[in-house]
């Protein structure tokens, strides 16, 4: 699904994200994209000093002992005993709707970012230094795009005015693709989860300006439908759209329509169910009352003799809406995607409504990035690799890859271990997983090979055509590869993004430079926080190629089903009980909403694995030696504590509900200690008893990997 330019946290993603299927790549954290973690100091030098900008180690050995709050028991709350004072002395900036670990070390990263581009020229050359330099400056020159007003959209809205019909409506949904705009049903091009060698067509779900269904269709999101139509009618207004109040309504009922038809969350996480391959000429019978064969020709995609559609019992009841909704309102609808993705590149009038509505409404987030922040993402969602190239000459250096090669692979001796002694699994089963297990690509750090931008052109102050061409150059180059081999060296993140992800496809597991420094890694840190931070994100990453989707494909990245039906039974049942334990957790500023168990599953087994062979790798790294105390602190405490530090997090409540409705990702504060309350070594280590709140009683606790 294609997302507002700038709109969302996602934005300096843009480039990327076509490459990234959320049904076929787990990342750590909710944005798969540049993000941060734990305070430090942001402010960039002055442009061209040329100093580096370093993170801050935490404590002595890796662990901020001032950050804790050792007035709370352990088994009573271990986040805040881990980081309650942390968090009691930290605010979540004011253009911000969370903060914590992660957005420390996406506020240094952007701020690395900013120093770099900050020295490129910006007379937009051929080179790709003067490109990057050309968008960033080009955003941040505030005055032109002032004066300028809502004139570069004009062009976009007349082109909408003049559609005549529903198949020329089709057809400029399909050419959305390539820039400002959107179809009711989402495109991408992917690896074939059945045939991972080659490129596929993607075909899904889509046409939800407020994102999820629940949205739409739950009584107590109520305030956010009226507020979301009181925005619509702002943005068809700002774009000079005829009577904006009326079509605000008809769009808001069309897209409830759709809503209904989508499938959930939960169901949109099945990698069987929504793997269904269909001839694109079946279309047309498949899913009726949409004009598919002229869409897929605007799109650029009528090439392919297939595709994969993800939800096939959706698309024929959103062709269905498409074909009942009248032209007038459809024409609004389109007129409404292209202003609000539009927006962040326009004048004020168009920034500050979306702001308000998005970001201000929907996330509690109170001011607006400062405007070099937003650049930066604009350079970074356009030629992020190109960033790249130099910001890992900065801030990666060649013994942090050589350690992370080493933990890696002790982890996976780990998972090895655990495997071999599980006594749930049968011996066919085991022989499969282990052999996936031994075909684990691993990339650190960043891509060998760079992607190349010479093909793409930037015009020097013109924002907006050449947010247009980013897209149109991006879509070009996915949408060329359908049915031509995978390319292997492809990465679906930028080396200076604060996260890592599993790709079911590829079976691979990848770590850009950004994230392998503290709290998660730290060369000079103790080993057993580094295990417990780093070492669980890499369990993490690796226990996604185990968890209830990552699980359904083998080790060469094809889809099939190599469980035997008594071990598949066996570990449902655990995962179920999983699920329950995270949706028992109450937020109180937030009465009656909950995690959604189901559709966070992936993750919520990715950190209870992802700590639990953490630890057995730090248990044989000490090679049969008795682990040091450090500052009253056992080994498998510090684990602990590493591990709960790396998940530092504040959210306003209007952001908490966001993530608790559309987000895989639990928490931070729940995915500090929630996984913990199943392992027994964490008992030990901290003395905890059915006497603690957080105590399950042994023969209850769940135990797969």
């Amino acid at each position: 699904m294609k997302t507002s330019l700038l709109s969302l946290a996602t934005a300096a993603a843009l480039a990327l994200a076509p490459s990234l299927h959320a049904q076929d790549a787990h990342c750590l954290d909710a944005t798969c994209s540049l993000q941060a973690l734990l305070p430090v100091d942001t402010a960039a030098p002055a442009s061209g000093s040329g100093d580096a900008i370093q993170a801050k180690r935490l404590g002595d050995w890796g662990v901020d002992l001032g950050g804790m709050d050792r007035s709370v028991k352990p088994g009573a709350d271990f986040f805040g005993y881990v980081n309650g004072n942390w968090a009691k002395t930290t605010q979540i900036p004011a253009d911000r709707s969370s903060y914590g670990g992660f957005a420390v070390l996406r506020d240094l990263s952007e701020a690395r970012v900013r120093q770099l581009v900050e020295t490129y020229p910006s007379n937009a050359g051929n080179d790709d230094a003067s490109k990057v330099g050309a968008l960033y400056r080009g955003f941040m020159d505030e005055a032109t795009i002032e004066k300028l007003g809502g004139a570069p959209l004009k062009p976009r809205i007349e082109a909408i005015r003049k559609v005549s019909n529903k198949t020329q409506m089709a057809e400029l949904m399909g050419r959305t693709q390539g820039g400002f705009g959107r179809s009711l049903f989402g495109l991408s091009v992917g690896d074939d989860a059945r045939d991972p060698d080659k490129y596929t067509l993607y075909i899904g779900q889509s046409g939800l300006g407020l994102g999820d269904r629940e949205l739409y269709l739950d009584a107590k999101f109520a305030p956010q439908r009226e507020r979301y139509q009181q925005y619509l009618a702002q943005m068809l207004g700002l774009a000079g759209w005829d009577k904006p109040a009326e079509r605000a309504a008809a769009i808001l009922a069309m897209e409830t329509k759709i809503a209904n038809a989508h499938w959930t969350r939960a169901q949109s996480r099945d990698r069987d169910k929504t793997y269904n391959p269909v001839q694109v000429a079946e279309l047309a019978t498949k899913a009726p009352g949409f004009p598919w064969a002229q869409f897929l020709a605007a799109a650029g995609v009528d090439h392919a003799g297939r595709a994969v559609v993800r939800q096939d019992t959706a698309l024929p009841k959103i062709a269905a809406v498409f074909n009942e909704t009248d032209l007038e309102t459809l024409k609004a609808w389109e007129a409404f995607m292209v202003t609000d993705q539009a927006a962040p590149l326009l004048s004020k009038a168009f920034a500050d409504a979306q702001f308000e509505f998005r970001s201000k409404f929907m996330q509690g987030q109170p001011q607006q990035r400062e405007r070099w922040k937003r650049a930066v993402a604009v350079a970074e969602g356009s030629m992020g690799e190109a960033i790249g190239r130099d910001y890992v000459k900065l801030y990666f250096p060649a013994d942090s890859k050589a350690k992370m090669d080493a933990l890696v692979a002790n982890v996976k001796d780990a998972m090895r271990v655990r495997l071999n002694q599980l006594d749930w699994m049968s011996p066919a089963t085991r022989a499969e997983a282990l052999a996936k297990l031994d075909n684990f690509g691993l990339k650190i750090g960043y891509p060998e090979k760079w992607r190349d931008y010479s093909g793409l052109k930037i015009v020097a102050g013109d924002v907006f055509g050449n947010a247009e061409r980013v897209q149109q150059f991006e879509w070009d180059f996915r949408r060329a590869r359908i049915g031509k081999p995978v390319d292997k060296l492809e990465w679906g993140m930028t080396p200076q993004t604060v996260n890592a992800y599993y790709n079911s496809v590829k079976n691979e597991i990848v770590f850009p430079a950004a994230i392998l420094q503290p709290p998660f890694f730290d060369p000079d840190a103790d080993p057993a926080v580094n295990y417990g931070a780093i070492g669980g994100v890499i369990g993490h990453e690796i226990i996604h190629g185990f968890d209830d989707q990552g699980r359904k494909s083998d080790g060469k990245g094809y889809l099939r089903d190599w469980w035997t039906a008594e071990d598949a039974e066996k570990f449902e049942a655990q995962a179920t009980r999983l699920g329950a334990q995270y949706e028992s957790y109450e937020f109180p500023t937030l009465p009656g909403v909950h995690i959604n168990g189901r559709a966070s599953m992936g993750e919520n087994i990715g950190d209870l694995g992802g700590i639990t062979i953490a630890l057995e790798a730090y248990h044989r790294s000490l090679g049969g030696k008795p682990a040091p105390v450090l500052d009253g602190f056992t080994g498998d405490q510090r684990v602990f504590l590493g591990w709960a530090q790396v998940w530092r997090t504040l959210f306003r409540d209007d952001a908490l509900r966001q993530q608790l409705v559309g987000d895989p990702h639990s928490p931070g504060q729940i995915r500090a200690f929630a996984p913990l309350r199943n392992l027994d070594a964490w008992y030990t280590a901290f003395g905890i008893t059915d006497k603690d709140p957080l105590w399950i009683p042994p023969e209850q606790r769940v135990r797969i990997w």
